[in-house]
């Protein structure tokens, strides 16, 4: 384990000195997209998530930012609520100044959908959000007091196709930083059994006194080796407003109740292009 993350961190850091760009502060919710779904895992069924998530931005206020390696582990405890936390390695990129890195801010949360889909009806979900600072703020690789996010999700499937989105707000109330509202929509179909392919816009007001609002597009996919294990990724650039170019590259495993599950691709599937009537 331990070379394999000096190998991320290496990888990280070539990456950083090449082309100077982070991760998004609007976090990736929906993984590999920014946009979230409302739904939420099977009773007792776990996702982990590795991955590194990168936005290169012309806010003066913050810097270019990334995520190298980042974990997400989510988890049901019923049918219709999980629970999420997620544990990044942060890695500062000003220029000329030398990068920073360490642990970045913590964030835990909770979805719980309130309204099942039907063959009328979207499903629908609150996903509220804490962001814990555990980052330096002094090495810009933190908030340095908790902030957090209040959206609510709601989808809708068609045989191979589904699209989901909705919106929030943040509540930030750390120096420079400002309060704003969010929203996300995204369109997926199921091209073949192992590949998904979608895209997304993304609207975001200010998120700093010296900052715009912004408006991005994103496309990306999920490719699944088998019923465990997908790579996922995206990457998207602003077409209004703050300038900003975002990526994200993940590894995604499932399991449940202590062994691998057989239910991956139904949870794939059903999580990006089914009607889970």
């Amino acid at each position: 384990m331990k070379c394999l993350f000096l190998s991320l961190k290496e990888i990280a850091v070539l990456l950083a000195r090449i082309s100077l760009i982070g991760l998004t502060t609007a976090s990736y919710a929906g993984a590999p997209f920014i946009s979230d779904d409302p739904l939420p895992l099977k009773y007792k069924q776990w996702e982990v998530i590795i991955f590194s998530g990168l936005d290169k931005n012309n806010d003066l206020f913050l810097e270019p930012y990334l995520f190298a390696p980042a974990l997400e582990i989510n988890y049901g405890p019923s049918e219709d609520l999980l629970l999420h936390a997620l544990v990044p390695y942060a890695w500062a990129l000003p220029s000329p100044a030398p990068l920073a890195s360490g642990l970045g801010d913590i964030e835990l949360g909770a979805k719980y959908r309130f309204l099942r889909e039907t063959s009328k009806l979207p499903q629908i979900a609150f996903a509220p959000l804490l962001e814990v600072p555990t980052g330096s703020v002094n090495k810009n690789l933190g908030n340095g007091i908790p902030w957090g996010k209040l959206p609510i999700w709601a989808q809708k499937s068609w045989g191979k196709w589904t699209t989901y989105g909705g919106g929030g707000y943040v509540i930030n109330t750390a120096p420079g930083m400002l309060n704003y509202f969010y929203s996300g929509w995204l369109l997926q179909k199921q091209l073949k059994d192992q590949l998904i392919l979608g895209g997304e816009v993304f609207y975001q007001t200010a998120i700093t006194a010296e900052g715009n609002y912004s408006v991005l597009l994103n496309a990306g996919g999920v490719y699944s080796f088998n019923k465990n294990f997908s790579l996922l990724f995206s990457a998207g650039h602003s077409i209004f407003g703050q300038n900003h170019l975002i990526a994200y590259l993940g590894l995604y495993w499932t399991f449940e109740k202590g062994v691998f599950s057989s239910t991956h691709h139904e949870k794939i599937e059903h999580k990006l292009f089914r009607n889970t009537n």
